[in-house]
């Protein structure tokens, strides 16, 4: 791809694209996130996809499965296996008009690039007194589940929310990975998408005529946190790989007469402190959940923003449910390690008991 100008008027002819599925279908969320990305391509010709072996292969997860043959290779890139490089020349192409969407393989590979991200990446709208604009999506698969060796599995969310400038999502549902790949392609913030890697193949409906985000730094509501599950006694914040273990623990719970509110965050950073407060203040009780370490994670701000926001409302203090502050463990031992259901619900008891 040659770039002989400031802008992208040299861009190749849109490829006539195949015909899109309407309707609403039952998805795992690898397809959905692959049908959200394949939208962005066809409707956006700035939009590229750029990634160790995410085109012919499609992807160690096959989330890209079929769109190199689609797109062609200018716009599905098979990367050299050097992070850094990958989103050093997706700042690059941003700053000369284009929309890249990086692959990060696995969430352990992302830290060769922490620098290019937290220096240059999160920083340069900021610099440049909001002259430049660097609308880069960084997809990182995330979290643990699937017994993977070592470097294979982490929680990096803290490390992104902590830098000022990157938005910090999550989805959690095929039907929000759908949505949310293309709201984050059309943000013109950087954008840090965790996918859950653990939940890439549960299926969920999705709606696959849902209007698109705005084409001009239209976000719609990919900041807001959302009540997926009413409930009256305590409030579980969740997102993405824990809002099904919190959905599971609900349902437990209810069995045996406690209604739990489960809140997915869907962003981490920004957060939605209004729709979580609002939650507590109804429920009066707040459990957190988060398969990172619990020292220092997203948890102990979601504590510290209810503490100042419902201080007078709350009935117990926030807890919080995590990782511990290891290293990740090997595959035979990372489900002690995740949240599980008995821990949750071990939570949900302390906090009713005060």
């Amino acid at each position: 791809m040659t770039v002989t100008s400031d802008r992208t008027t040299d861009l190749p002819p849109a490829p006539a694209p195949a015909p899109f599925p309407t309707g609403t279908q039952r998805l795992p969320m690898a397809k959905a996130l692959n049908l959200g990305m394949r939208r962005a391509l066809a409707n956006d010709p700035r939009v590229l996809l750029m990634g160790e072996d995410i085109g012919r292969l499609g992807g160690v997860f096959r989330v890209t499965d079929g769109l190199f043959a689609e797109f062609g290779e200018d716009r599905v890139v098979d990367t050299p296996l050097a992070e850094s490089g990958i989103v050093g020349t997706a700042i690059g192409l941003a700053l000369r008009g284009y929309r890249p969407v990086c692959e990060i393989q696995f969430d352990g590979f992302v830290f060769p690039a922490f620098d290019q991200i937290t220096t240059q990446l999160a920083k340069m709208h900021y610099r440049s007194q909001g002259r430049l604009t660097l609308p880069v999506v960084i997809r990182i698969p995330f979290g643990g589940g699937i017994g993977a060796v070592e470097h294979h599995s982490e929680s990096p969310e803290a490390l992104f929310a902590h830098t000022a400038g990157l938005r910090v999502v999550s989805p959690s549902t095929p039907a929000d990975a759908f949505t949310m790949i293309q709201q984050a392609v059309a943000s013109p913030d950087p954008v840090i998408f965790l996918e859950p890697k653990g939940r890439y193949w549960e299926k969920g409906d999705v709606d696959l005529d849902a209007p698109l985000p705005a084409p001009h730094g239209g976000t719609s509501d990919l900041d807001h946190a959302r009540v997926v599950r009413p409930g009256t006694d305590v409030t579980v914040v969740a997102y993405g790989p824990t809002v099904a273990t919190a959905l599971k623990a609900a349902d437990a719970a209810a069995a045996e007469g406690t209604s739990l509110e489960v809140v997915d965050l869907r962003s981490i950073s920004p957060l939605d402190t209004a729709t979580v407060a609002a939650s507590v203040r109804r429920t009066g009780r707040c459990v957190v959940v988060h398969e990172a370490p619990v020292l220092y994670g997203s948890g102990a701000e979601v504590a510290a923003r209810i503490t100042e926001e419902c201080f007078y409302h709350l009935q117990a203090p926030v807890l919080r449910v995590g990782g511990f502050h290891t290293p990740y463990p090997v595959a035979k031992l990372e489900h002690d390690y995740l949240p599980s259901l008995d821990r949750l619900l071990d939570a949900v008891d302390r906090t009713l008991a005060f």
